[in-house]
């Protein structure tokens, strides 16, 4: 529940307009207070802006993408403004730290912690005016993503095709035809879009991979299964996370072992050296251009 009032609750509460001003309290907007110490993560700036939301509005675009976690190319810290939108002929609000957004239409808006927001899907197709394709792509593919995607292919070609006049549509149909399941960072994404951008096969993604009896199956990043050929990308918690750490590298090893050629890619690993590395691998497997 919000920490967050507004100036007619606590008045209600019985507050005078002095106590409402005193130095204890923030303003997060005009017209809302909390304590000092409220939380400012994403969802508490948008509980509290939900205190004076306008009638009918919600939040939307990128705002609406990282309450339904979809990876983007900022976190919520480095774009503080929150996106919100009303369907016209209502008016965009305007608010400090607010970006207000008028729609022609009512699009598909669900309750989140309370809240009114639109559903992934339209985040999503909303994001195609703002962001660049693989930027796109990735946050498509975080769609795909989880035990329980937050949605299904079908669902998102159905909608792309009702965005087929708005900003950004061409950019949606580029980027649908791209987006992958089982996607687990968008450093996966761009992987991939390098690897079949550079001529490779398309490998499946996060695929389990069978082993010799007696091992458990595992799963690979970018899985050629005709070529037992791997492309890891090594991300940091890797590397700072001993207990994950250790189980990749038994994991790498059981894959070797079973005839696996596992090629690990990291932050700093050169276009050159992938495609070089890749290229023997797959070469050394039968695979030609």
């Amino acid at each position: 529940m919000t920490q967050a009032f507004t100036t007619a609750d606590a008045r209600a509460a019985g507050l005078s307009a002095k106590r409402i001003r005193s130095s204890d309290l923030e303003h997060p907007f005009y017209g809302v207070h909390a304590a000092r110490d409220y939380p400012q993560g994403l969802i508490d700036r948008c509980q509290a802006f939900d205190q004076r939301m306008p009638a009918g509005g919600f939040f939307s675009h990128a705002t609406a993408a990282l309450l339904h976690g979809l990876p983007l190319p900022f976190a919520n810290e480095q774009d503080p403004l929150l996106h919100v939108s009303v369907v016209a002929p209502a008016r965009a609000p305007r608010a400090t730290g607010v970006r207000g957004h008028k729609v022609e239409a009512q699009p598909r808006v669900m309750v989140l912690a309370g809240m009114r927001v639109v559903d992934p899907v339209e985040a999503w197709c909303q994001l195609a005016s703002a962001l660049q394709l693989d930027d796109l792509i990735a946050a498509g593919d975080g769609l795909l993503t989880g035990r329980i995607p937050l949605a299904s292919p079908p669902d998102i070609a159905e909608r792309v095709l009702e965005h087929s006049r708005r900003r950004g549509a061409q950019r949606l149909r580029e980027a649908v035809l791209l987006i992958r399941p089982r996607v687990e960072s968008r450093r996966e994404t761009f992987l991939r879009l390098f690897l079949v951008r550079s001529g490779f096969p398309e490998p499946d993604t996060n695929l389990e991979i069978p082993l010799p009896a007696g091992k458990p199956r595992v799963r690979g990043d970018l899985v050629y299964l005709k070529y037992k050929v791997l492309v890891e990308y090594d991300g940091k918690q890797h590397r700072t996370d001993d207990v994950q750490y250790n189980r990749d590298a038994e994991r790498l090893q059981d894959l070797r072992g079973a005839g696996w050629l596992v090629i690990t890619v990291r932050k700093g690993s050169s276009p050159a050296w992938v495609r070089e590395h890749v290229e023997a691998a797959l070469r050394s497997r039968g695979w030609r251009p």
